[in-house]
């Protein structure tokens, strides 16, 4: 999927973030020196795994002693993550932010493997060559999106 290194900041995040419950605090020089890598890294590992689009909430601190706080957005039912996924949807979406809701609708479990490929086809940027960039193709997506999304309820 990505770089080794990132993976394994991922993997240590979400480890972290199970056993302490779901919301974890953490330095970001500590995590980096653990990891033997820079702190842009973990900032990178975190805004692009850890972000809202794919359920969690990240604030972060600077200056003496700060830290990055994450947390897993728990939802009570299903019902209740696939409005969020609709809202965080919007009236546009392009493709990267599209593929970020699609994986985390297979990391909760909603969709098959298959699922999340014939998905993930179906709001490339390959499914919408012929809408020329800038005249409407991610206002597309996002109707495509939000029908794959309503299928699931």
């Amino acid at each position: 999927m990505g770089n080794p290194m990132s993976e394994q900041i991922a993997r240590i995040i979400e480890r972290m973030l199970e056993e302490s419950g779901g919301e974890l605090e953490l330095q970001r020089n500590k995590l980096a020196g653990d990891v033997g890598c820079v702190p842009s890294q973990i900032n990178y590992v975190i805004s692009s795994r850890f972000n809202h689009d794919r359920g969690y909430i990240v604030e972060s601190r600077r200056g003496g002693g700060g830290y990055i706080k994450i947390r897993k957005i728990s939802f009570d039912s299903k019902t209740a993550f696939l409005m969020h996924m609709l809202s965080a949807v919007g009236d546009r979406i392009d493709s990267m932010s599209a593929k970020a809701l699609l994986v985390s609708l297979y990391d909760n479990n909603l969709i098959t493997e298959r699922e999340l490929s014939l998905m993930l086809a179906s709001v490339s940027d390959r499914a919408f060559m012929r809408i020329a960039q800038g005249t409407g193709r991610d206002t597309v997506r996002a109707d495509v999106m939000k029908s794959l999304i309503l299928t699931l309820k």
